[in-house]
């Protein structure tokens, strides 16, 4: 086991900041703050996204050490999730889910730069996209990339267990791939629509077909 990667708590709610901090406390992969120690994530826990909790994971983004933030979140929608991304979170976990094993996985995905968001969430949200796509929505000229060029069942299933967290080596056995080909399938995802890394091509596809 490595170094345990620091992480600070921010609610509005004392009562939800104390259950965050005691879900963490059984992370031994993770270890909270204390008083002037830079967190590298931030889990931050509200009971919806609207404008006031959107301008706060900015105000923390906007900090000095430039944490990661993990959203914890007691409604979360497709609007309210891309909003969040466009914000700079990092990971999505709604309230009811976010129990020690997917917490930590989100913790330690993002503190990777990678990008955490519940599989049926991203499922609604590529749904949508390929939707505005067939109906001339999306980007520019009217054609949704993805739409346009197509993802395949392979790379879908890819998609997902990355938004959710997983590593290759468990992508790998998850969907009885070699870890070459997960590799492969992410690096032709990325390729294609020009993106930079994982946690970028799970951002991409919130966004395609909804801004």
């Amino acid at each position: 086991m490595g170094v345990p990667v620091p992480v600070d708590v921010v609610a509005f709610d004392p009562v939800l900041e104390a259950g965050t901090k005691s879900t963490l406390f059984a992370c031994p992969e993770v270890c909270l703050t204390g008083a002037g120690e830079a967190a590298r994530v931030v889990v931050m826990t509200v009971d919806q996204v609207g404008r006031p909790e959107l301008d706060v994971l900015r105000t923390v983004r906007d900090t000095p050490s430039r944490p990661d933030v993990v959203l914890v979140a007691g409604e979360l929608a497709p609007d309210g999730a891309l909003h969040a991304i466009a914000a700079g979170a990092r990971g999505l976990l709604r309230r009811r889910e976010a129990d020690v094993t997917r917490l930590s996985r989100a913790v330690l995905a993002a503190s990777r730069g990678d990008c955490t968001l519940p599989p049926d969430l991203l499922d609604r949200l590529l749904e949508r996209s390929g939707a505005g796509g067939r109906a001339g929505g999306g980007s520019a000229g009217g054609t949704d990339p993805w739409a346009a060029a197509g993802l395949s069942d392979r790379e879908r299933s890819v998609l997902r267990l990355v938004a959710d967290g997983h590593e290759t080596n468990e992508i790998a056995k998850q969907l009885c791939y070699s870890p070459r080909t997960v590799t492969s399938v992410v690096h032709d995802i990325t390729q294609r629509f020009r993106l930079r890394n994982r946690a970028h091509a799970v951002a991409y596809a919130m966004r395609v077909g909804l801004l």
